[in-house]
């Protein structure tokens, strides 16, 4: 009796390789046409792609006994609609993978397959299991997440070789946590994006086997887990908590961000707690067990409402990362020794002094952010003798510092990054600069300085010089630093520019838009030719058409580095676009990739231009661009996501008057902000499950996995299934990319007379929700009153 083996196959069939005399031991089938025994199919399921279009047919005849040695087989996004029956015959199995396949029941017959150890159902539409499933009593991992499950299946007690419980995604509303005392096996459950709103407990007997629960994302509104005496660590983001309480005996990590807790309580204290992160809650001070943990080493209470930080945090002999940005801090408690810390983010507070020893105390310093508070001066390093200091990354934006300040920071020679934008600086001594020979990073912008030293020429490292909106009128002689790629000057009162013959090979961009006063000369013009991204002010003759259409739209720009110390952010600023009375800005954000959106920066102005001349409707120009210039992208594109706006100004010819319409499109994060008699008005939505429940509602619905690291399929993160650029797999693919109907792939929305006449009430704002938080940054914009300056330190920094 022979074994028929039917297989659409192109070049690199696995199928070559595992069908040998011996049998195969591990078998991963994408897309299976039908496997035929005695004329019985097996199973049989549609073939997503055609024949043709994947290769020639071919057939394989394999003993009977072909599979007797299989071990793994992996069906996963095949459609099957059903589990095959003859499959449970395969009693050698011990993985089998049938996820996203959409089973809404599985055959008792499952309970043949003694041998199964893994057994992965995510992605389907099962409310129930069999009760056979518990014959498996070497099934030690069982993959139930994005079904449809409303309680736990009570076949999972009888599962005694199972140590997870793994059901994120499913549609549990309400949990008795009393079964946890008769699944004694589980050590680790995950009820990840439920619905749950209510955890309740049937008796007072403790549990000791559950060491990792995750309830992120579910409404849970108060939470007591002082039963689970063995707990160590707690996901519970993205709820609605407003009281936590926990055991402390085994606890090493709490992560409660993003609530709307007021009390956190842990007892006993937590001896064994390294990393507590209750961020963006309603704190008003640090909890007393937090204080006297002794391993603490990682702490984050930024965005809450602390209006001080106790002694003994702050000198604490076990903490390295402490995060209070976003509170009411007005001063911090004085050092008496020394400590270990290493990073210390206190943006965004009311901080008008740091404590006079600070910096001799805290020598093991590496990053400090105090950007966004009220500092007048910094303390000296150590006074008297050699700098010990290591601190390499300072983010002091948006503060009252003067040039006093500047002898200070000679104090830290080790010094990488150094932002000083917005504050009152008028001079920055040569001598002084001299010395911060390991600069990579200078931001000096927003002040009123009118040169930069020429000893720049000793920062050999520096890559990066932002300096636009000062009173600079000398080009700075920074163009023969090796290393030199990124250079901002804009918005200054340059006249001309001395430049070398030959360019650094490195340098990537240079803006001086926005110094009326610049004249370039046609050979500096092209030597300039050779920089990826030139920005300079166009100089339009002067006709009166020209003349009045040249003061219609103003704008100021601000690039911030991303999600590391490099420019992963572009922006699109065309003030002149179509038919010169038009404009078109944009703002891309490629997260950890710098490529696409240097790419999008430069293709998606040209990309609305044609599409524009193709169709006057906008909602099909703005989404035709966003799809275009997707498939520009090519491959980078499809591995790798970018979040996008774009807003483009159109006249109305039609309109005598002149009135215009904004047009905007946006995915990801990147959002636009209309600021309207000093009210902020967001005209975009954040697409991320936290802040758009539809979006997350639509993505359950399409069984789409989220991992545990928050990334959907394993591979594209949580903000990224409306994004530019998406993994385009046959099976996630309607689960990434949305309908244009209804939760769209490019969200539009328009608003007529967009700026009258009189703009110095109304302008808008380009943000990035992936560097800025919803308020800080709505603010920021309200705050931003000359739109010809660049809006910058609106977000600094992002900690280590």
């Amino acid at each position: 009796m022979n074994l028929q083996v039917e297989e659409v196959v192109e070049e690199g069939d696995p199928m070559v390789d595992i069908l040998t005399p011996e049998g195969p031991s591990r078998v991963t089938l994408p897309v299976v046409k039908t496997i035929q025994s005695n004329a019985k199919t097996v199973w049989q399921t549609p073939a997503s792609i055609p024949p043709t279009a994947k290769g020639a047919e071919r057939k394989y005849f394999v003993p009977t006994k072909g599979f007797s040695q299989l071990k793994g087989l992996n069906l996963s996004h095949n459609m099957l609609g059903e589990l095959p029956i003859l499959l449970c015959e395969i009693s050698t199995l011990t993985e089998l993978n049938i996820s996203c396949n959409g089973l809404h029941h599985l055959p008792s017959q499952i309970g043949n397959l003694f041998n199964l150890q893994t057994l992965c159902l995510d992605g389907n539409f099962l409310t129930s299991l069999p009760e056979e499933l518990g014959n498996l009593q070497q099934l030690c991992s069982l993959g139930l997440s994005f079904n449809n499950f409303s309680e736990v299946p009570v076949v999972c007690e009888k599962l005694t070789a199972l140590d997870k419980l793994a059901m994120a995604g499913n549609q549990l509303e309400t949990l008795n946590l009393g079964m946890l005392n008769r699944m004694s096996h589980i050590r680790y459950v995950d009820l990840r994006l439920n619905h749950l709103w209510r955890l309740s407990v049937d008796s007072l007997e403790g549990n000791k086997s559950v060491t990792h629960m995750d309830l992120r994302d579910n409404q849970l509104t108060d939470l007591d887990l002082s039963f689970l005496g063995s707990l160590e660590q707690l996901h519970c983001e993205r709820n609605q908590l407003r009281e936590l309480t926990l055991s402390g005996f085994s606890l090493r990590a709490l992560y409660a961000n993003t609530n709307c807790l007021m009390t956190v309580n842990v007892y006993p204290v937590p001896s064994l707690l390294t990393c507590l992160e209750i961020s963006r809650n309603q704190l008003l001070c640090i909890p007393d067990w937090a204080c006297e943990a002794k391993k603490l080493e990682v702490l984050d209470m930024s965005y809450n409402l602390l209006t001080e930080l106790p002694s003994r945090t702050l000198s604490s002999l076990s903490l390295r990362k402490l995060m209070v940005g976003h509170n009411h801090v007005q001063s911090l408690p004085s050092l008496l020794e020394h400590i270990p810390l290493e990073v210390l983010d206190l943006q965004h507070n009311l901080i008008t002094k740091l404590p006079e020893m600070f910096f001799f105390k805290a020598l093991n310093l590496r990053y400090l952010n105090a950007s966004a508070n009220s500092l007048e001066s910094l303390p000296s390093v150590c006074p008297g003798e050699e700098s010990l200091s290591m601190l390499q990354l300072l983010y002091l934006t948006n503060n009252n510092l003067t040039d006093q300040c500047i002898p200070d920071l000679v104090g830290h020679p080790n010094l990488r990054v150094l932002h000083l934008a917005n504050n009152q600086l008028q001079t920055f001594p040569a001598s002084k600069l001299s010395k911060l020979e390991q600069l990579e990073e200078l931001n000096l912008s927003g002040n009123k300085l009118k040169t930069i030293p020429t000893t720049i020429a000793n920062c050999k490292q520096l890559h990066t010089l932002i300096a636009h909106s000062n009173e600079i009128s000398i080009f700075p002689e920074i163009l023969h630093l090796p290393c030199i790629q990124f250079v901002d000057l804009s918005c200054n009162e340059l006249t001309e520019i001395v430049i070398p013959e030959v360019l650094p090979a490195t340098l990537q961009e240079l803006d001086l838009t926005g110094n009326t006063n610049l004249v370039l000369e046609h050979k500096t013009l092209d030597i300039f030719s050779h920089i990826a991204t030139l920005k300079i002010d166009a100089k339009p003759s002067l006709t009166a058409d020209s003349v009045l259409s040249s003061a219609l739209w103003n704008h100021g720009l601000a690039e911030m580095a991303g999600q590391r110390n490099k420019l992963c952010v572009s922006a699109l600023a065309l003030g002149s676009f179509a038919d010169s009375v038009e404009a078109v800005y944009g703002m891309f954000d490629g997260d950890r990739n710098e490529e696409l959106p240097r790419l999008l920066q430069c293709t998606m102005a040209d990309v609305l231009l044609e599409e524009v001349q193709q169709s006057n409707i906008d909602s099909v120009f703005m989404s035709n661009t966003f799809l275009v210039s997707h498939r520009k992208l090519g491959m980078a594109g499809q591995k790798l996501g970018s979040s996008a706006v774009l807003c483009y100004i159109r006249h109305d010819a039609t309109d005598l008057a002149g009135s215009f319409t904004l047009t905007l499109a946006n995915v990801g994060t990147c959002q636009a902000i209309l600021c309207r008699s000093g009210k902020p008005l967001p005209l975009s939505k954040v697409f991320s499950l936290e802040q758009y429940p539809e979006e997350a509602r639509r993505v359950k619905e399409q069984k789409a996995i989220i991992t545990e690291a928050g990334k959907k399929l394993g591979i594209v993160e949580r903000k990224v299934y409306s994004s530019v650029g998406l993994q385009f797999c046959i099976a996630s693919y309607q689960a990434i990319l949305a309908k244009y109907d209804s939760h769209s792939y490019a969200k539009l929305a328009q608003f007529r007379d967009f700026l009258p006449p009189d703009k110095q009430q109304d302008f808008q704002s380009l943000i990035d929700e992936g560097m800025l938080v919803t308020k800080v940054a709505l603010q920021a914009a309200v705050n931003t009153a000359d739109t010809i300056s660049q809006i910058a330190g609106l977000c600094d920094g992002a900690p280590p």
